[in-house]
């Protein structure tokens, strides 16, 4: 269980034992501890001089970590996650939690996964966590950010109406909507609810180039988020310079951009948190050789959108999971905010219209959030759309976590 978050003990160069990977390498040098030594004179013959003084360093244990993660939390994502793979022909996957107050991991999985007792029966490309290691394009759920900087600038309020009366063209390409479908005017809460990209390319207009930008990195992209695992990256950003106007368009609606899935849920969880983004963390506190636990306390990053943007935005949200596509996998009773992500893949230098990145990402109770979750597939064989894939896998899951942390609809 959590092989990807908590890694493996292997070997050195020399044959000494040393942690890889995950919370194993990040706290090797904490929780391996430190060896004993004795120190003393010897003879020519190499035997021991009795009368000599010897120094005796005495032997240290390791330091041990207390988790944030959840351990019925762990094992219900990563039963849910093995169906969902099933049952959608998905090719890999993965779902990250997070508490959006202070940043701790509650549950972390993805496949294809290992066995870290068995480690050296798997490839190498086994060990690297997907969640911190690799990147993917977001797709609509990075119109949330988008959205949560024009509130913020207040160049928009939910009820603004924007027009999205049929294809936009730009330069030599042609911006259309996923379903093909136009509303002529629609409000900023339907741009979310009908996840319009001519409507995103709208308000990316109204917002413009340096802004756009600006929130991008706000929201900790282009970075590293600072989580305590080893093998955590972050995508480049290009310079301002060579931002096209296609390439502006089309980063509105989450395309031409890439995230980790830890960068993406820590972004939304800033929602979550009335505008304030929180260092994620997998390690509580650490409890030494006594018994005595140091805490390790959260980390206030930046306040990245004033607060009543963030519950404006909270709201559409909301709306768009009671009004949008995957309204009917949404467990009654209780207020979700959430948002589906459908992103072509790249291959080549061009985008693969047949493989797609299916995600879903959300938090509840809107009101009060306990949790924010991001379930993401890797080319779904049974359909292509997020509101189909990954959004029912984000709901299931969601059942669950009610139930765990007993939250009720009276509750809400």
């Amino acid at each position: 269980m959590a092989a990807h978050l908590i890694g493996f003990v292997g070997k050195d160069d020399d044959g000494s034992d040393i942690g890889y990977f995950g919370l194993e390498g990040y706290y090797d040098r904490q929780l391996r501890g430190k060896n004993g030594l004795i120190s003393s004179e010897r003879d020519a013959s190499g035997d021991r001089i009795m009368i000599d003084d010897a120094v005796r360093i005495e032997p240290e244990n390791g330091l041990s970590l207390l988790l944030w993660l959840d351990n019925t939390i762990q094992m219900t994502i990563e039963s849910h996650l093995a169906d969902g793979i099933s049952r959608y022909g998905a090719k890999a996957g993965s779902i990250v939690i997070i508490n959006p107050r202070n940043g701790g991991i509650l549950g972390m999985a993805s496949y294809p996964s290992y066995d870290p007792s068995y480690y050296s029966n798997y490839n190498d490309n086994n060990f690297r966590n997907p969640i911190v290691a690799t990147s993917y394009e977001p797709g609509s759920t990075f119109k949330v950010l988008i959205m949560a900087k024009a509130l913020d600038s207040g160049i928009v309020n939910p009820d603004t109406i924007l027009e999205e009366n049929g294809p936009l063209k730009i330069s030599d390409y042609t911006i259309r909507t996923w379903n093909d479908q136009y509303h002529g005017q629609i409000t900023a809460t339907q741009v979310l609810e009908y996840s319009s990209n001519v409507g995103m390319v709208e308000i990316g207009n109204k917002i413009g180039k340096t802004r756009l930008l600006e929130a991008v990195g706000q929201f900790g992209l282009g970075g590293l988020t600072g989580i305590d695992l080893q093998d955590e990256f972050s995508p480049s950003l290009r310079n301002e310079k060579d931002w096209t106007s296609i390439d502006l368009a089309t980063l509105t609606f989450g395309q031409g951009i890439a995230v980790t899935p830890i960068q993406m849920v820590s972004a939304i969880a800033a929602i979550a948190n009335e505008g304030w983004l929180m260092e994620p963390k997998v390690v509580k506190s650490i409890r030494d050789q006594m018994g005595n636990l140091i805490d390790i306390k959260p980390k206030k990053v930046r306040k990245v959108i004033n607060t009543t943007a963030a519950k404006l935005l909270t709201e559409m949200m909301v709306s768009a999971v009671e009004k949008g596509e995957a309204k009917w996998a949404k467990p009654k009773g209780y207020r979700i905010a959430g948002k589906t992500g459908t992103a072509q893949i790249p291959v080549e230098g061009h985008y693969d219209e047949n493989k797609t990145i299916a995600s879903f990402v959300g938090f509840a109770p809107a009101d009060d959030p306990q949790f924010v979750m991001l379930v993401t597939l890797k080319e779904p064989a049974v359909s292509p759309w997020g509101s189909e894939t990954a959004a029912p896998l984000f709901f299931s899951i969601t059942k669950d976590l009610f139930l765990h942390l007993g939250i009720t609809p009276a509750d809400i």
